[in-house]
C-alpha cells in the first residue's frame, strides 16, 4: 500500500500540472500568494530555446551523481484508473478526475526514480521544457491549487486516500522561480509523507519530488547538472 499511495499521489501532482496554461480564472487562482513562488517569467524578447527529450535525459541525476545506496527503479506503467478529488474545488476544476498519468504534457521530458537503502524512500526528478510562459502558468496554477486546500481526499482506484498540503518557503537555489510543498497521504491506516520542490530556470523545469530529506540532499545538485549544458538546444 506504501509505494501504491506515494505513485498514486504523484501522478494526480503530474497531471494536475499538465491543464493547459491558457485556463483562466480557475479558483486555484485565487489561492496564489507572493511566499507560493518567486520571480517572474522571463520577458518575451529573452525567450530562450527549448530543450528536446534528449537533452533533458543527459542532465537527469544517475547513481554516480547520488552516491551509494540508490537503486534506479523502471518507468511505471501508466495507470488508468478513475481520479475524484473530494474536497478542494480548486483541483477539481484542473482535472483531478483524469489524474493517472505520470508525466506532465509539456512536449519535452525526461524523468528518473529511485529508492534509496533498500527501504521505502523513494525521490523521482523530472525535467521538462517548453515556452518560458507555458511552464510558469502551469506549474504556478497547480501550487497555488493544492497549497490552497490543507485537507481534502483522493478516491483512485476504489482506494481512498486522505491528504493534507503545506506551503513551504521556497527554496533559495537560484533558477527564475521557485515552488514548494508538503504532502501526507494516509490510506489503510499508513502515511506517507512527501515533499515536492519544482524549479523554472527560462525554458527548464525541475520537479524533484520524494522523502523530504533525500529532497533536500539533491535539489542543489540536480539543479546544477540540469544547467550545465546551457547552449544546448532543441
Amino acid at each position: 500500500m506504501r509505494v501504491r499511495v506515494a505513485t498514486t499521489a504523484l501522478g494526480i501532482t503530474a497531471a494536475l500540472l499538465a491543464v493547459p496554461a491558457c485556463s483562466t480564472d480557475t479558483p486555484g487562482s485565487k489561492h496564489r500568494t507572493a511566499s507560493s513562488r518567486t520571480g517572474k517569467p522571463t520577458e518575451v524578447a529573452q525567450e530562450p530555446a527549448a530543450l528536446s527529450s534528449a537533452s533533458l535525459e543527459s542532465r537527469l541525476l544517475d547513481p554516480r551523481d547520488l552516491g551509494s545506496g540508490y537503486l534506479p527503479q523502471p518507468e511505471r506503467p501508466a495507470q488508468h484508473d478513475d481520479v475524484t478529488v473530494l474536497g478542494c474545488p480548486a483541483l477539481s476544476e484542473l482535472g483531478g478526475d483524469a489524474a493517472t498519468d505520470g508525466t506532465l504534457a509539456f512536449p519535452h521530458k525526461a524523468k528518473a526514480d529511485f529508492t534509496y537503502g533498500g527501504s521505502s524512500s523513494e525521490i523521482s526528478e523530472e525535467l521538462y521544457s517548453d515556452s518560458v510562459k507555458k511552464l510558469s502558468d502551469g506549474t504556478g496554477r497547480i501550487f497555488d491549487a493544492m497549497t490552497g486546500c490543507p485537507a481534502y481526499q483522493v478516491v483512485a482506484g476504489g482506494t481512498q486516500v486522505d491528504v493534507t498540503s503545506q506551503k513551504l518557503p521556497a527554496p533559495s537555489v537560484g533558477g527564475d522561480e521557485q515552488w514548494s510543498l508538503l504532502l501526507t497521504y494516509i490510506a489503510g491506516g499508513r502515511s506517507t509523507v512527501v515533499k515536492q520542490t519544482a524549479v523554472r530556470d527560462g525554458s527548464l523545469l525541475l520537479v524533484l519530488s520524494g522523502s523530504p530529506a533525500l529532497v533536500d540532499r539533491h535539489l542543489d545538485k540536480a539543479l546544477a547538472k540540469a544547467l550545465a549544458k546551457a547552449t544546448a538546444t532543441s
